[in-house]
């Protein structure tokens, strides 16, 4: 039976659930890992996680489909993407095939707070790792722990699909996802004081440029752009070694070309040509694809064609297109959505 939450005006917040997974690496080896019910971490104080920030975190969904069934959406990749953040950061891989045994696990222990069919609310699933063991020379930690917990959220975006004002971020991006490589995976310690700088100047997000010349598009702090082309039938995608390998972003450049025949360009994105783009929006696990209407620049600012009231045509049609497969409504690509029960 569901929990007594008002699902329809959920907000993207905290929620503890009845049920996390723990799993510890000692002496060389991880444990099985376990389900337990505390939601309280207590850790020494010179812990890696505290002295050197030795962690990372994954994000991804799971929800009802039409049919009544509990899904995820592509875990393998989060587990490919938790293992090469691990190997950047010097942690101990954690296999992402048990990786995706321990979301399932989660998730079918609170399946009384996966969010009914319908409201638009999703239950959020938080896999993470840390250094444990007191660490005061700087060098990777000895032991680690792996958690997975999960917590009901509503749209990312307050206002869901409405279009949001973003600035050009006056801070060289300074690898937002802590790492400044492809193969790294989301720590965003870098981006809070850009992203709090923002939000008391009005804006919803920043668009970083490349810290080297600040001409070409790279990413938000938490999202990938994407970019609709002027005539509308092509989907562009900025390319760039520092960005985070989303796996929304790359399951919709599949979307846009295999179902909806559209032209894919992953390639580098020029801030001077933002202004003739027919749509702009932000994807990611949490969002989807949230529209941006407005962007600030020093020069004035960038009004996107499709208006700032609505999402544009495109980017509606590619968000609920994504959203059908996830859903059950549309047949998905072999392995895309893995069902939990």
């Amino acid at each position: 039976m569901a929990k007594n939450i008002d699902w329809k005006n959920l907000g993207f917040g905290y929620i503890e659930s009845d049920y996390r997974f723990v799993s510890n690496y000692k002496d060389g080896a991880w444990d099985e890992g376990q389900l337990i019910t505390d939601a309280n971490i207590v850790l020494n104080e010179c812990a890696g996680v505290f002295q050197y920030a030795q962690t990372v975190f994954e994000g991804l969904k799971a929800y009802y489909t039409k049919d009544g069934h509990v899904v995820c959406f592509r875990p393998d990749l989060n587990g490919q993407r938790l293992e090469d953040s691990a190997r950047r950061l010097e942690m101990p891989v954690y296999p992402a095939d048990k990786f995706v045994e321990a979301v399932k696990r989660v998730v079918e222990a609170n399946i009384d707070s996966v969010p009914p069919y319908g409201t638009g609310a999703s239950l959020y699933v938080r896999p993470y790792m840390m250094g444990t063991n007191p660490v005061i020379g700087v060098k990777p930690a000895d032991e680690y722990q792996f958690r997975v917990f999960v917590t009901p959220v509503g749209p990312y975006f307050k206002g869901g699909a409405k279009p949001i004002s973003i600035k050009i971020s006056d801070f060289d991006r300074a690898a937002p996802h802590g790492t400044g490589h492809i193969k790294a995976g989301l720590n965003y310690a870098m981006s809070l004081h850009a992203i709090q700088e923002a939000h008391r100047e009005g804006f919803a997000e920043n668009m970083y440029l490349d810290p080297a010349t600040r001409t070409k598009v790279e990413e938000t702090g938490g999202a990938n752009f994407i970019f609709v082309s002027s005539d509308g039938h092509t989907l562009i995608t900025p390319k760039s070694d520092s960005i985070l390998p989303s796996i929304t972003r790359r399951s919709l450049m599949y979307v846009a070309e295999h179902y909806l025949g559209m032209k894919v360009a992953h390639r580098e994105v020029l801030l001077s040509e933002v202004k003739d783009f027919a749509e702009v929006g932000l994807c990611g696990t949490a969002a989807v694809i949230s529209p941006v209407g407005r962007i600030h620049t020093n020069d004035g600012d960038i009004l996107v064609p499709s208006g700032m009231d609505d999402m544009g045509p495109v980017l509606t049609k590619l968000r609920q297109t994504l959203l059908d497969i996830q859903h059950g409504e549309l047949t998905a690509p072999e392995g895309w959505v893995v069902t939990i029960k």
